[in-house]
């Protein structure tokens, strides 16, 4: 018997057990679309990952507070970086380098122009002139500020895309030497940044920058830590140059010889490390959840094509009356099993496909086509048809013929 007859067979089989084939095909589905979805979506992170930190310039490194974690065997005290310090290492330090302080106000601001309010979510930054060129922002209308701006913390703001489409209606035009409210800080929009998209939960758009100086007189904090960012002219002298870093700052904050560092030194191919490298546990329990579903689908596979046999023990002994071999009832049955548990690995690639793109245009990343995985999962899947209809198979294969006649 060929092989596209033996198709056309299992298809009929199939059809007249719509129902249990159905449920079987959707459980293998749930199964690979929770494996291939999951997978498809943590690659279109790392992407964005990639893009969003490639965008900071793998030429820079930040030193900042130390930031204590739970992995860390020997706690350090997270002493604040005070402006004073990031400013004389910004004096200091002579490498061929663009160095830029900066502090967080608040994440959380508001900004009023008239009648119009965004939403809490504005991250608030004070910056100096430099700032843009190392976090890589781009002016799309308007200028930065200027070093007497910066130094004298005159009131002025420079804002995002999504401030200017929440308070402007879109209109860069509009937007431009107007006087908005940062918080209660009444301040003149000086500048309009380019859009630079959101990645994850952070948006780039939702953002003012205010000068340093008037950070530091409106939203007064005892415990305000500083961040300083050195972007090296040449990305080959990188680790040259925050060795250098090291050494300034451990000389500004008298750090004593043979001590450890009191703050820390990021450079940021190393924080986008860290986070692929937390999406790997993902990766492995996303894994792990889709081979225990395909292994509770391939036990309800078998039990279908158990029940399948017992169904048709008196077709089985027909076709072995007539001629058909123990060998040819067996792959007929085991291409059932394959081509039922195919179906149901074709069906959760479509839907992984579709939800792990899902996730990747929340993300800001690009359409994803996962071959690799669509390749693993259709392998996956005929090894498990393979395996949950051998069983099955074999039981049908030695059925006694006139037995089976008898059977009612």
């Amino acid at each position: 018997m060929r092989i596209t007859e033996n198709i056309n067979l299992a298809f009929g089989a199939i059809k007249s057990n719509l129902l249990r084939s159905i449920l079987t095909i959707l459980i293998i589905a749930i199964g690979i679309g929770a494996l291939v979805g999951t997978l498809t979506a943590i690659d279109a992170i790392k992407s964005t990952l990639t893009t969003t930190f490639s965008s900071m310039g793998s030429n820079s490194f930040e030193i900042r507070q130390w930031r204590t974690r739970r992995s860390d065997k020997n706690k350090k005290i997270a002493k604040a970086v005070r402006f004073d310090e990031a400013t004389q290492f910004k004096k200091r330090f002579d490498y061929p380098a663009t160095v830029t302080v900066s502090t967080r106000a608040t994440s959380f601001a508001t900004l009023k122009y008239k009648d119009e309010k965004s939403n809490p979510n504005i991250n608030t930054t004070g910056v100096d002139e430099n700032y843009l060129q190392v976090a890589g922002y781009e002016i799309a209308a308007g200028r930065n500020f200027t070093d007497k701006e910066i130094t004298e913390g005159r009131q002025m703001v420079l804002i995002g895309q999504g401030v200017v489409e929440k308070l402007f209606d879109k209109s860069i035009d509009a937007a431009l030497d107007k006087s908005i409210l940062v918080e209660n800080t009444k301040c003149k929009i000086i500048g309009i940044l380019a859009s630079k998209g959101s990645s994850g939960a952070f948006n780039a758009d939702n953002v003012a920058f205010l000068p340093v100086q008037l950070v530091r007189k409106k939203y007064i904090n005892s415990n305000r830590t500083y961040s300083v960012n050195v972007q090296v002219e040449d990305a080959e002298n990188l680790a040259a140059a925050s060795e250098e870093a090291t050494g300034l700052m451990r000389a500004i904050r008298k750090v004593g010889f043979g001590k450890d560092d009191d703050f820390e030194i990021a450079k940021s191919d190393k924080l986008a490390s860290t986070f692929i490298e937390n999406l790997s546990f993902i990766t492995m329990a996303a894994t792990l959840i889709g081979l225990i579903t395909l292994i509770g689908a391939g036990v309800g596979l078998m039990n279908i094509m158990l029940v399948s046999v017992s169904e048709r023990t008196r077709e089985i002994g027909i076709s072995k009356a007539i001629g058909a071999s123990s060998a040819m009832v067996r792959r007929q049955f085991l291409i059932e099993s394959i081509l039922i548990s195919i179906l149901g690995g074709a069906v959760g690639i479509l839907l992984g496909i579709i939800f792990g793109n899902g996730v990747s245009k929340v993300t800001g990343g690009p359409f994803i086509i996962p071959w690799l995985w669509i390749l693993f999962g259709l392998m996956f899947c005929i090894f498990v048809g393979l395996l949950a209809g051998l069983y099955p198979a074999l039981k049908a294969a030695r059925l006694d013929p006139i037995e089976s006649l008898r059977y009612e």
